[in-house]
């Protein structure tokens, strides 16, 4: 039934997609014509590499990792492979016989990964030799965590498992299943002072102890009313984002929403409707909704301060904060810069062909960007 959910939801969420008969392309609105403008931001592309087939039609959003100036990242073809952050040379490659699709997280020395098939992979970064494997209850579309003797493992059917970082071993686990029909990908584990934050399918926020996996609060965040499972289709499906005392996180078809750190109590909520997440940068929230328009909002109220509909219908990536810019990747392959101040376009690349689905990775003064097709590339913010 589940798989039937993600053909369903693959008809019904595309933007414009009316579920109408004839060609789907009929059905579907097209991207907003790019138009000409002044580049105005000192960004450079450095370096571009090919890292395999990308992630194919497994739905994943493999995001990059980085650590000690090495970009980590998944591929189906290629495994898990280390790139050097400052020219893109291939540092190591570690092959495995699953398809590995989440996604990797980088830290004291030990980077992890995850299959379509529920395989957690340990790797010794500098060397990308094998640590240790271990076996969850799901496939894996969105990569473990390292927080601290603590591996936070996301599955796709509702569990979390906390896997012991030295050898693998299942030290705790949490469920709260999963509907019937959701869309396709889970949206990544937040880390925070020893807690664990997790959006659910079913338009909830949990906070667990990354510690022994007690759940410390649970807060539905958007309602969840209709005849069908398609209707009540709700998903928390992209980044959360922290601030000193509240997490906010966007649903699919619902709304963002401030929920107080340390209880989950509601502090503000705005209708908006969004397949990805939040970013946020000094008193201001960034989102793109389920038509391709940025927005930015207010952290401490969710009102709008602008937005920016120049590129809807383009399939937005969760926009990522650099200086004074927002950068966000498009199904078509092109790499947008804009201006957080108005959200006006300041520079813009292209990658490929194929489109950007993972979430940019900001390290310093560059953003890391993966294509579905396998290319990676690194571009440079002049300070």
């Amino acid at each position: 039934m589940r798989r039937l959910g993600w053909i369903l939801v693959a008809l019904a969420v595309l933007p414009g997609c009316k579920l109408l008969k004839g060609k789907s392309k009929d059905n579907i609105e097209p991207p907003a014509a790019l138009v000409d403008f002044e580049k105005s931001a000192s960004v450079k592309q450095i370096w571009s590499v090919g890292t395999g087939e990308g992630v194919e039609r497994t739905g994943a959003r493999p995001r990059p990792a980085y650590a000690d100036d090495r970009i980590f990242i998944t591929d189906v073809e290629g495994g898990l492979i280390a790139f050097t952050a400052a020219n893109g040379k291939r540092v190591w490659r570690y092959e495995s016989a699953e398809r590995l699709v989440s996604g990797a997280d980088a830290r004291d020395g030990l980077v992890v990964a995850g299959s379509i098939d529920g395989l957690v992979v340990a790797v010794d970064a500098d060397s990308g030799a094998e640590r240790w494997t271990s076996r969850v209850s799901s496939e894996l579309l969105v990569a473990p965590v390292i927080a601290g003797s603590i591996i936070v493992v996301r599955s796709n059917d509702g569990r979390v498992h906390g896997l012991s970082a030295a050898d693998g071993t299942r030290v705790w686990q949490f469920d709260r299943g999963s509907p019937l029909i959701s869309l396709r990908g889970n949206g990544p584990t937040l880390i925070s002072a020893g807690k664990a934050f997790i959006g659910y399918d079913n338009a909830r926020v949990v906070a667990l102890s990354v510690a022994d996996g007690a759940l410390l609060w649970e807060q539905t965040i958007a309602r969840t009313d209709g005849r069908t499972e398609l209707d009540r289709m709700n998903d928390v499906d992209g980044e959360l984002q922290l601030s000193d005392d509240a997490v906010y996180s966007v649903t699919f078809r619902g709304q963002v929403t401030a929920l107080a750190l340390d209880t989950g109590r509601p502090l503000w909520a705005r209708d908006l409707s969004s397949y990805g997440g939040l970013s946020g940068a000094g008193d201001a929230l960034y989102a793109v909704d389920d038509q391709g328009v940025l927005w930015s909002l207010d952290r401490r109220s969710g009102s709008s301060l602008w937005k920016q509909d120049a590129l809807s219908h383009r399939w937005m990536t969760t926009p990522v904060v650099i200086g004074d810019f927002i950068v966000m990747g498009d199904v078509e392959g092109y790499v947008h810069w804009l201006r957080r101040e108005d959200g006006a376009t300041v520079a813009r690349f292209r990658l490929g062909k194929k489109g950007v689905r993972a979430t940019p990775l900001v390290v310093g003064n560059r953003v890391f960007v993966a294509s579905v097709d396998g290319k990676l590339a690194a571009y440079e913010l002049k300070i």
